[in-house]
Formats: structure tokens, C-alpha cells, sequence
């Protein structure tokens, strides 16, 4: 399942790579897309929603 998520606290692109990075070592089979100028990421994975909410929260970003 596919799903976008807004991160409004994003500040460099680096930013973005850390959740690129966080999302593949929690399933090395999900597919992160990172829109950074647009502040959002879309998650393609079989964790659950909040799986993934948790992984995205743990780099410090507001998600949305």
C-alpha cells in the first residue's frame, strides 16, 4: 500500500535522505519516494501505517 506523507519541519535535503534511510531499514522491500522541495515522502511497503509513522517520527521530522 502506498501512502504520502507531509513533512512540513523539513529544513535540507539531507532531511529527506535520513527518512529515505530510516523507512529501507525497517523494510529493505519498501519504496521511498522523497519530493523534497514539496515536503513529502510516499511509502510504498507492507508495514502498517503506523509502522511506518513511528520509523518516519524517530528521525525528529514532523509528520503529517
Amino acid at each position: 500500500m502506498s501512502t504520502v506523507y507531509r513533512v512540513p519541519s523539513w529544513v535540507c535535503q539531507g532531511c529527506a535522505t535520513t527518512i529515505k534511510e530510516v523507512v529501507k531499514t525497517a523494510d529493505k522491500d519498501a519504496d521511498v519516494k522523497v519530493d523534497w522541495e514539496g515536503k513529502t515522502v510516499e511509502v510504498d511497503t507492507s508495514m502498517s501505517e503506523e509502522s511506518v509513522r513511528q520509523a518516519l517520527r524517530s528521525t525528529g521530522e514532523t509528520i503529517e
